[in-house]
């Protein structure tokens, strides 16, 4: 299954601002990036992620945030990845995820 249209229009509009804002299609999913740099990724499903590193991660977790993993064919262990779920909050308040997009940048 790929992003839809719609998926994409709302991504960039939540996050228009943050930098100079491009996206790239990547395995049914899509990237985003603020000048050059990735700081999110939408699902295929819709979901949105950010990407946190280091002590953002204890703050992503405080927001209910929940890590991004997957099954890897002949693994025993799920593959955790640097990308956390966006706080339902941010989904309706474009100024709160512009902030943490923001601090999310700061980080990498």
């Amino acid at each position: 299954m790929s992003v839809s249209d719609e998926d994409i229009a709302f991504a960039k509009e939540l996050f228009e601002g943050v930098g100079h804002l491009t996206t790239r299609k990547m395995m049914g999913g899509l990237c985003l990036y603020s000048d050059g740099t990735i700081f999110a990724l939408l699902y295929s499903d819709g979901t949105l992620f950010i990407k946190a590193q280091g002590d953002f991660i204890d703050e992503v977790k405080a927001l209910g945030c929940t890590q991004w993993t997957y099954q890897r064919e002949g693994k025993d262990k799920p593959t955790a990845m640097p990308y956390w779920t966006l706080p339902e909050a941010c989904l309706d308040d474009p100024d709160e995820a512009k902030a943490l997009a923001r601090k999310a940048l700061s980080y990498l």
